[in-house]
């Protein structure tokens, strides 16, 4: 079986807003980078965080990246009112 990529970059992307840390206006996050390569190698090309290549354990998740994270933590995983 397979399985929806974007689907899956999205769910991810909406994880990494629970772990977002050194949010500064117009620079984007920091984000612990613990999930697929594949899936944040993704990430980085729809320009959502920084290159996850390298040491750090963590990304930057750029401005539009984190405006995209916080929507679609909210539209995955809040509660209706």
């Amino acid at each position: 079986m397979e399985y929806d990529t974007d689907r899956i970059d999205e769910a991810t992307l909406a994880l990494l807003f629970m772990g977002l840390h050194e949010r500064e206006d117009g620079l984007g996050a920091r984000a612990w980078k613990g999930f697929d390569w594949d899936t944040m190698n993704r990430l980085h090309e729809k320009g959502f965080i920084s290159d996850p290549k390298g040491k750090a354990k963590s990304v930057r998740l750029t401005e539009t990246g984190c405006d995209e994270a916080e929507r679609l933590f909210w539209q995955l995983f809040g509660k209706p009112e």
